[in-house]
């Protein structure tokens, strides 16, 4: 089991609330990342899960059982921290086998589990070995396996690899995926990287100043966000925003005007939008050089060239920030400072009204490789 509900938490510090009336259901098996910028609250929502925060309000049940009392060792969880936290004394056999030594396991039973745990993740030629001896993503290894031995019905991940480089990070990432997959056990993940948020996940949370800000699938969120916050969040480079002004809608969608021309959104039409100042959402990886049904002429500041990719930093008309960004052909013939003619065609537009709130797009979505949205990452 390891089924998952939190119903209306909040949790306060003296007069700040941090999380502000968090409902989720996890289902059995689920991989739940929760992901946000610094301070919104997704860090202190695992830690009440774990039973290392008290909850100001709400409930937190597993598997049907109210938990907000029970001691950690109580709930049926195991955490695994940024921090490895492992004993540099102590054997690679001895780290993993120390929970199930404080709960006086049996040392047949305890070998047979410290051992079926190594073999899942490759360390069962590094038992005798110390923490000193292996690398960054073995270490990563121990304390994972340190979790497994506790068969938890919820496995709780607390941004685990924020210590490793660029490389050993990329294969933790695949490395948990596989683990998950294996398991079949439920896990809950805490990141602000929304890189690791897109390629493990079952399902994002999107948190948002201790709000939920959307969840979903993630391709849902890359092709459909609710808001401004999640579309400039989900995605790599971050999409761009364009002041635009409504000119009429009808079946076809809205139509928008930009710096004198006019594009027809398809996205579902509300009354009363002509005239007001809307929001036009345009992801980089889907501006082309060339023309489009909106043309967008800018003089690229900043160019970075990736090999497979290229991507182009330039200021709007009427502003002196790098505000558009275009993700093009490694092998674009592009300079700094000459003009670049841009454009981008309806179907790939978001649009976004007063208050942040997406139109509804009349658009499919399709299969789109996660790595692809997150060239820089």
């Amino acid at each position: 089991m390891g089924q998952l509900n939190f119903s209306n938490i909040h949790k306060r510090f003296g007069a700040a609330e941090i999380i502000k009336g968090i409902d989720l259901e996890v289902e059995e098996g689920e991989f739940v990342v929760f992901v946000g910028p610094s301070g919104c609250g997704k860090s202190t929502l695992l830690r009440m899960l774990a039973g290392l925060e008290e909850v100001t309000q709400g409930d937190i049940v597993i598997d049907g059982v109210k938990v907000n009392e029970l001691p950690p060792v109580k709930r049926g969880i195991a955490m695994v921290f940024q921090s490895y936290a492992l004993y540099p004394h102590m054997t690679v056999f001895e780290n993993i086998a120390f929970p199930l030594r404080v709960e006086r396991t049996k040392e047949e039973e305890l070998r047979k589990k410290v051992e079926a745990a190594a073999r899942i993740l490759q360390l069962d030629q590094r038992l005798e070995q110390k923490p000193g001896q292996l690398s960054g993503g073995q270490r990563q290894r121990v304390a994972i396996g340190r979790a497994i031995v506790r068969e938890p019905k919820i496995f709780l991940f607390d941004e685990p690899l924020s210590n490793l480089d660029a490389a050993l990070r990329a294969e933790m990432r695949i490395e948990l995926t596989k683990l998950h997959k294996r398991l079949k056990a439920t896990m809950i993940y805490v990141t602000h990287d929304q890189v690791e948020a897109m390629t493990m996940a079952d399902r994002i949370v999107v948190l948002n100043g201790g709000e939920i800000a959307q969840n979903g699938a993630p391709l849902e969120l890359y092709h459909k966000p609710e808001n401004l916050f999640v579309a400039g969040f989900i995605g790599n480079p971050k999409m761009n925003f364009l002041p635009v002004t409504c000119k009429g809608a009808g079946p076809d969608g809205v139509k928008v005007e930009y710096d004198g021309r006019t594009i027809t959104v398809p996205v579902a039409p509300r009354q009363g939008m002509e005239g007001r100042r809307l929001t036009l959402g345009i992801r980089p990886e889907d501006i082309q050089i060339g023309k489009g049904e909106l043309d967008i002429p800018v003089a690229p500041s900043v160019i970075e060239r990736l090999g497979a990719n290229t991507v182009v930093y330039a200021a709007l008309p009427g502003s002196d920030t790098e505000n558009y960004c275009a993700l093009i052909a490694g092998s674009a013939p592009v300079r700094a400072e000459e003009t670049l003619e841009t454009g981008v065609f309806a179907k790939d537009c978001h649009l976004f009204d007063e208050g942040g709130v997406a139109f509804e797009r009349q658009v499919e979505m399709t299969e789109v490789d996660p790595e692809l949205l997150v060239a820089t990452g």
